[in-house]
C-alpha cells in the first residue's frame, strides 16, 4: 500500500470517528443520541455522571479525529489502530460478559474494521519501505545450456 493510499485510509477513519462521536461531545447532542439509540434497542437511563463520561469520550475522540483529518500521518494511523483494538476488546467484553445492548455490535464491527485496515496498511507500508530498491529492468541472465535456469551474475556492489 502506498503512503498516499494509507493516509487516505487514516483520514477516512478519522472522518468516520468525527461523524459517529461528535454527538457524544455535548450533553444536549448526547441526549438526542441516547433517545435515538434507545428506539433501536433498550438503553438504561443515564445519570449525570454517565453523561459526563460520555461527553469526555466524545470530546477527546473528536479532537483526535480532527488531528488525523488535518495530518493523516502513518504513525497516527498505527496509534489509532491500537486504540481501536482496545475499544473493540472492551466492547466484546461487555457484549459477551454482560449482555449489554445489541447496538454495541454495530460499533464493535466498525472498530474492528478500521483497526484491521490501519494495522494491515501500516504493516504493508513498512514492508514496502523496507524492501530493497529495485534495480534497473534488464532481462534475466540465462545460460544457453539451461535456458530456464536463473544464473545470478556477480553483484557489482559486493566487495571482493
Amino acid at each position: 500500500m502506498s503512503s498516499h493510499r494509507y493516509r487516505q485510509w487514516v483520514r477516512a477513519g478519522a472522518i468516520y470517528d468525527l461523524i459517529v462521536t461528535a454527538p457524544f461531545a455535548t450533553p444536549w447532542s448526547f441526549s438526542l443520541v441516547h433517545t435515538v439509540l434507545g428506539t433501536v434497542s433498550p438503553l438504561p437511563a443515564f445519570e449525570p455522571l454517565h453523561v459526563f463520561f460520555a461527553n469526555l469520550l466524545g470530546s477527546i475522540v473528536v479532537m483526535w479525529a480532527v488531528l488525523r483529518i488535518r495530518r493523516p500521518e502513518p504513525i497516527l494511523g498505527l496509534f489509532d489502530a491500537f486504540g481501536r483494538i482496545l475499544f473493540f476488546t472492551w466492547m466484546i467484553y461487555y457484549l459477551v460478559g454482560y449482555h449489554v445492548t445489541p447496538v454495541l455490535w454495530g460499533f464493535a464491527a466498525f472498530e474492528f474494521f478500521w483497526g484491521a485496515v490501519q494495522l494491515y496498511g501500516f504493516r504493508s507500508l513498512c514492508q514496502m519501505q523496507s524492501a530493497p530498491p529495485s534495480r534497473e529492468k534488464r532481462p534475466l541472465p540465462l545460460s544457453e545450456d539451461r535456458p530456464f535456469r536463473f544464473e545470478p551474475k556477480e553483484d557489482p556492489l559486493q566487495e571482493k
